[in-house]
């Protein structure tokens, strides 16, 4: 589950934020399989889409996390979750996407790809309500 300024997001939906203010993020891993899983690094890596195939990444001057934008994940037991908190401070309007990634934190086996990337999440940033 991932929640932005504490609304449940979806692919499909685009949240709305001021600029100049923290926006709340909350991602939650839920564990539904029947064995412990783990560990993980969360990455949550913001970017614009041109909308002609090229993702813009180098974000530094327009975005910034407030904390970290990278968490370790121990291990989740079965029909457990883990709930990790950050937030993000838009310095300029525009249309902005959250790519959330859960990287395997060990090299002994790889996980399958349906694991590693959750559906990116749609800001808009617009000019404070004055």
């Amino acid at each position: 589950d991932i929640l932005v300024d504490g609304k449940v997001c979806d692919c499909d939906a685009v949240v709305t934020c001021q600029v100049g203010d923290p926006v709340p993020l909350q991602v939650k891993l839920t564990n539904w399989s029947k064995h412990s899983v783990g560990p993980f690094a969360l990455t949550m890596m913001p970017y614009q889409d041109y909308q002609n195939g090229v993702h813009n990444y180098e974000l530094q001057d327009a975005i910034t996390f407030v904390g970290s934008n990278t968490f370790h994940i121990d291990t989740v037991k079965p029909t457990k979750d883990s709930v990790y908190f950050g937030a993000l401070l838009f310095l300029y309007t525009g249309d902005f996407y959250l790519n959330i990634k859960f990287h395997e934190d060990s090299s002994s086996r790889e996980l399958p790809l349906s694991w590693l990337c959750l559906p990116s999440v749609h800001i808009r940033a617009t000019e404070p309500v004055a």
